[in-house]
């Protein structure tokens, strides 16, 4: 088979993985469960808790031992393990220790995946910043596509989701034994824990303008998660319990509603270019901020009836909130830092957003909803929001070079 064409059927079954469990197990945990708002968020928590050091140490297993394809298949099979056996676990006590255990095996393979990927792209003689972005689309397209058939297939508010998510990682997991060789280099310097691990980009936090934007990384990387968390059991059971909008759209099928954000999420990578040439990291992380603002305002003031074009407005703003945080965050750090500890800086980014961030906001989250109830716990993640986005404009200061972001034309 091209190589491409199996590189793209990795992408989407890696994605295809997440999403068909992200968006809606916080229906299946509050309506089929009954958990609290808390036990939703502790199980999306997971991710920030996998994201600070599972990476770091698959990764060093994958240079050093055993080759990178390989570690990508064992990891899968054992998430996959892990979920097969959480399916039928009904109490809080047993079933968020093996999702934990199943998500410390899945995180790290989103990074395994691209290095399978850049491996294998290198060893053809592929451009890998040309030919891998069209390849890692298809990613997304699995993850919309899993969405849509746990909806349609009626798993969102049932265990089955689990049992689907886990038959495409086991098949990921076969799959991925038989993709190139990625080699192993057993004679690598020795290295302290810290460089091992690539904390030393930590260093950074001695400068005022990095140690300033590593914070509102986790800042606001703590609303990632919100989403992913609620927004399903707040349109399936929130919505479902009110007779007015039983049978609407919105509660049918909130798994498809809620797609399109990913959808949204594809397309404005396309703007990000044009916003970072135009405006500058520091007014294009205010976009985002600000479409914070509006994906969760918009989520409390909307409704699955009539006001249902403020949820899809809603979904469509998504897009550059998400994106515009996360690109052109990572494009800041690749351009402020020094080349020898650019990956670890961007390793930091990370722990930053998805372990921190998403770890503190998971868990926050969930004490707001028990504590406001829905709608109003939309309006305090958007009040969040905005005086983030408030401060920020006031303590960052960045000057913007229009020729320091024409890596994002690559």
């Amino acid at each position: 088979m091209n190589l491409k064409l199996r590189l793209i059927a990795m992408n989407f079954l890696q994605y295809a993985i997440w999403g068909a469990w992200l968006i809606s197990l916080g229906a299946y945990l509050g309506g089929g469960l009954h958990f609290s708002g808390f036990q939703i968020g502790s199980f999306f928590a997971t991710m920030g808790i996998a994201s600070l050091f599972m990476p770091a140490i698959m990764g060093i297993i994958a240079d050093r031992w055993i080759p990178a394809q390989k570690v990508l298949g064992i990891c899968h099979i054992l998430a996959a393990a892990f979920l097969v056996v959480a399916a039928p676990q009904t109490g809080y006590g047993t079933l968020y220790p093996l999702v934990l255990l199943s998500v410390m095996f899945y995180m790290p393979t989103i990074a395994l995946s691209n290095s399978v990927a850049y491996n294998a792209l290198t060893l053809e003689g592929y451009d890998t910043v040309k030919t891998f972005p069209p390849i890692r689309v298809w990613g997304t397209v699995g993850f919309i596509c899993a969405m849509i058939a746990v909806d349609l297939l009626g798993f969102a508010t049932t265990s089955y989701q689990f049992y689907l998510s886990a038959g495409l990682g086991l098949a990921l997991g076969v799959y991925s034994f038989t993709l190139p060789n990625c080699e192993v280099n057993r004679t690598v310097e020795k290295k302290s824990l810290v460089d091992t691990l690539g904390l030393r980009a930590f260093t950074l936090f001695k400068d005022r303008k990095m140690a300033i934007f590593f914070i509102f990384s986790m800042l606001l990387g703590m609303s990632l998660q919100i989403t992913n968390a609620y927004a399903n059991d707040y349109l399936t059971n929130y919505y479902g319990s009110i007779s007015a909008y039983q049978g609407t759209f919105g509660v049918r099928h909130a798994n498809i509603l809620i797609s399109l954000s990913q959808v949204s999420e594809t397309l404005c990578i396309l703007l990000i270019p044009f916003f970072l040439r135009k405006f500058g990291i520091k007014k294009v992380m205010l976009i985002s901020m600000f479409a914070w603002v509006l994906r969760f305002g918009l989520l409390g003031l909307g409704n699955p009836g009539p006001g249902v074009w403020m949820l899809i407005l809603s979904m469509i703003v998504y897009g550059v909130a998400f994106d515009f945080f996360n690109i052109s965050g990572s494009l800041f750090v690749e351009n402020e830092t020094d080349a020898k500890i650019r990956s670890s800086a961007q390793g930091v980014f990370m722990i930053m957003t998805n372990g921190f961030g998403a770890f503190i906001g998971s868990y926050i989250a969930g004490l707001v909803v028990d504590a406001t109830g829905w709608p109003h716990a939309w309006y305090v993640f958007s009040a969040y929001s905005f005086v983030i986005a408030i401060v920020f404009a006031i303590v960052f200061k960045h000057k913007h070079d229009p020729n320091a972001v024409s890596k994002v034309n690559h």
